[in-house]
């Protein structure tokens, strides 16, 4: 877990770069202007600028658009890095092949849950059961740019910033589902003690302690 020491937090799991890598997933779901220039700033010269990139688009499915674009602005202008030239994503006829890697990503995050899964969004709508298997698992959470594990890490610690509960019990499980160690899901949360209030805080180490079945 993170113990605080001052300004420095002591690791004793997650690495320097995916704690970089989380605390700017926090900071573009839920931080003002200031904190996500922050946390990008936090992050320049740590995170490599692939892993950076992966978390921007992935941003989007739980911070929305207009915080992605704001992110993505700020992270070219303080990293310097340019977008790269062309892009997978540029591909509008893969649908096929986004839907095959959307079920098989989705179906690696969820496990046992996953065919009850998608009874429930399709229960909700036939669209937004297309909409989370090709366009979030397939095109966005399937690319290879970021492990699954780190991208289930910062999901956590967007859905903790955003107060979604029933959301990051999911990605909870999906962690576990994916291979994070538990240590690396003890550090995310710790890692957000200065960006969430303490009753946030409290009850995601709730909620992920009910899913170790502690």
């Amino acid at each position: 877990m993170l113990i605080p020491r001052g300004d420095t937090p002591i690791l004793h799991t997650l690495d320097r770069e995916t704690l970089a890598l989380v605390r700017l997933s926090a900071a573009i779901t839920a931080g003002s202007e200031a904190e996500v220039r922050g946390a990008v700033a936090a992050a320049v010269g740590v995170v490599r600028p692939g892993w950076a990139d992966e978390l921007l688009l992935q941003s989007y499915l739980f911070a929305g658009f207009p915080r992605m674009l704001n992110a993505a602005r700020e992270w070219r202008k303080a990293s310097g890095e340019p977008a790269p030239a062309r892009d997978e994503g540029e591909l509008m006829e893969d649908t096929a092949a986004w839907r095959e890697r959307g079920e098989r990503t989705c179906a690696a995050v969820y496990g046992a849950m996953y065919p009850k899964l998608r009874d429930n969004m399709r229960a909700l709508h036939p669209a937004i059961d297309a909409l989370m298997v090709v366009e979030g698992y397939g095109k966005v959470l399937g690319r290879p740019g970021l492990d699954l594990a780190r991208r289930e890490l910062c999901i956590i610690a967007a859905c903790v910033a955003g107060r979604q509960d029933r959301q990051l019990v999911s990605h909870l499980h999906g962690a576990i589902n994916v291979g994070a160690p538990a240590g690396w899901v003890d550090d995310t949360i710790d890692a957000l003690g200065d960006m969430a209030p303490a009753d946030t805080l409290q009850r995601a180490r709730m909620l992920w302690a009910r899913v170790q079945g502690k």
